[in-house]
């Protein structure tokens, strides 16, 4: 790979051949050897300098076209549009560049002013080297710049969607067994608390020895304990912050599940109105199958032996109201204390609910506890979640970009094309109406009065005359004006020079065209 300083020897290189090579074959006008080597040490610095300092070497190729005897000549063009290229390729900011080309225009401005020459065709080159050797240029850097840094974006972007559905793998995962966790308490936690009401009353069978009602009761413990340790394993598998719904049983209403945990022992009664035929498989139904199964384990849990009610009963509003009362617990049983309204399972259970459409209330009563929820019919939909903002895609990024580079040249050939074109029309008309005819010069008179002569003069006057090709100068303390011979543009034409003085034609001379031989400019001037 080649190094930076080999190839900013090789771009001096590139760039110094058209400015030895315009000097060589006669395209610019004449210049001494100092300042053409002058000239190439300027490239020297500009092409050592541009990766540091872009914008400064851009105006040292810029200051060789400003100070060249002809306005932006070729020597220097491919320089500074290479230039003007590698600041929008490396120039950061935008700000700089436009500074610089201000800077330029100003000082281009300043020459056209002070110089002698005709400022139409001096501000087109101007505004065309501008636009087409500048600014086209710089656009075209940009947009290259802004290409590989896309492109770079684009990858950066891929790794990072890479990363993120890693991510979203891995939180499904979580999500998964956290789903899998809570439906293994609520089943297995329920089905603890029927075994431990069962061993309850094996324990107070009549006819049991005393022996095995010790073992009964030591069944009903490590029920109860395992059914606690159930619930803290599984709150180190869950997700705090999901709320999706559980596995649904297979199957099984309201009043099966409550039919099922009677005949374990527990002393449960069940009233409906024929909202029991609900199964669990939909919404509804899933979370009345729930809100009883959590209610029956706390009832078996916290107050065994308690009578317990299950209420279920359809409004007039489309609405399903479960509700699970449980009294105290029978006199001479130990009650463990009740489930507070906030806990894990609970408060698990009123977020389900909500999230269905309904709603849950748990608290004391007369003694006991009550469960009570109410449930949209057929299960509404959960409210989905405000959907987060996602970032534009690469492929996005890119077309507004090349839509804004589009713009933008279009807005630049837009303006450009309309100042060169008013420029050009300008120019066309300045000169096409300072067309002298040759038959009419030829038929003035030295002598003549002006108002006769300016009544076959044109609209305008040259404002940039030959002066320096005149072959004899004009007259002390004459008005001179200058008009050309025929209406064509951009090539040397023969001009006419008319001198007044106090009111009548005092000379006329012919200014040959650029080329002629000294002896015919002499011999030029025509009779007065």
């Amino acid at each position: 790979m080649k190094s930076p300083r080999t190839m900013d020897v090789a771009l001096w290189a590139a760039l110094a051949v058209p400015a030895v090579s315009a000097d060589a074959i006669g395209l610019n006008e004449p210049r001494p050897l100092w300042a053409q080597f002058g000239g190439l040490a300027v490239l020297a610095v500009a092409t050592a300098t541009w990766r540091r300092r872009p914008a400064a070497a851009f105006l040292l190729v810029a200051a060789l076209g400003l100070t060249a005897p002809a306005l932006f000549s070729v020597s220097y063009g491919p320089a500074l549009a290479a230039l003007a290229l590698l600041l929008g390729r490396h120039g950061t900011r935008a700000r700089p560049a436009l500074l610089a080309f201000a800077a330029v225009w100003a000082a281009g401005t300043v020459r056209i002013l002070v110089r002698d020459v005709d400022p139409v065709v001096e501000w087109l080159v101007l505004m065309g080297t501008l636009l087409f050797g500048v600014v086209f240029p710089w656009l075209a850097g940009r947009y290259w710049r802004q290409g590989r840094e896309l492109a770079a974006a684009g990858w950066a972007r891929a790794d990072q969607l890479e990363r993120e559905q890693r991510i979203v793998a891995d939180r499904a995962r979580l999500r998964e067994r956290a789903r899998i966790a809570q439906d293994m308490h609520d089943s297995l936690g329920h089905e603890l608390s029927l075994i431990a009401v069962r061993a309850g009353a094996l324990q107070v069978a009549a006819d049991l020895p005393a022996h095995h009602r010790s073992a009964a009761s030591d069944l009903r413990e490590a029920a109860a304990t395992a059914t606690d340790r159930l619930r803290e394993i599984i709150g180190v598998l869950r997700d705090e912050g999901d709320e999706s719904a559980p596995l649904a049983p297979p199957g099984e209403t309201v009043a099966q599940l409550v039919a099922r945990a009677a005949e374990s022992g527990l002393a449960v009664r069940y009233e409906g109105d024929g909202a029991d035929s609900t199964e669990a498989s939909d919404g509804a139904g899933r979370l009345a199958y729930r809100v009883v199964q959590e209610a029956l384990t706390n009832a078996a849990k916290y107050a065994p032996g308690a009578p317990v009610t299950v209420t279920a009963s359809t409004g007039a509003d489309a609405t399903t109201t479960i509700e699970v009362t449980n009294g105290p617990p029978p006199h001479g049983d130990s009650p463990r204390p009740a489930p507070p309204a906030g806990g894990s399972g609970l408060a698990d259970l009123r977020a389900r609910v909500a999230a269905g459409g309904g709603t849950l209330t748990a608290g004391p009563r007369g003694g006991g506890f009550r469960v009570r929820a109410r449930l949209p019919v057929g299960g509404a939909a959960p409210r989905p979640a405000a959907p987060e903002p996602t970032p534009p895609l690469p492929g996005s990024v890119l077309a507004h970009a090349r839509r804004r580079t589009a713009l933008t040249f279009g807005a630049a050939v837009a303006i450009g094309t309309v100042l060169v074109a008013g420029a050009f029309t300008w120019y066309a008309y300045t000169k096409t109406h300072s067309v002298l005819r040759p038959a009419d010069y030829a038929a003035l008179r030295v002598g003549q009065p002006q108002s006769e002569v300016a009544a076959v003069l044109p609209d305008r006057s040259v404002t940039d005359p030959p002066v320096e090709r005149a072959p004899t100068p004009p007259p002390p303390g004459a008005d001179c004006r200058y008009y050309r011979s025929s209406g064509e543009l951009f090539t040397s034409l023969t001009h006419f020079r008319l001198c007044f003085d106090d009111g009548r034609l005092v000379d006329k001379t012919v200014i040959p065209k650029a080329g002629a031989d000294q002896s015919m400019r002499r011999g030029a001037a025509w009779a007065r």
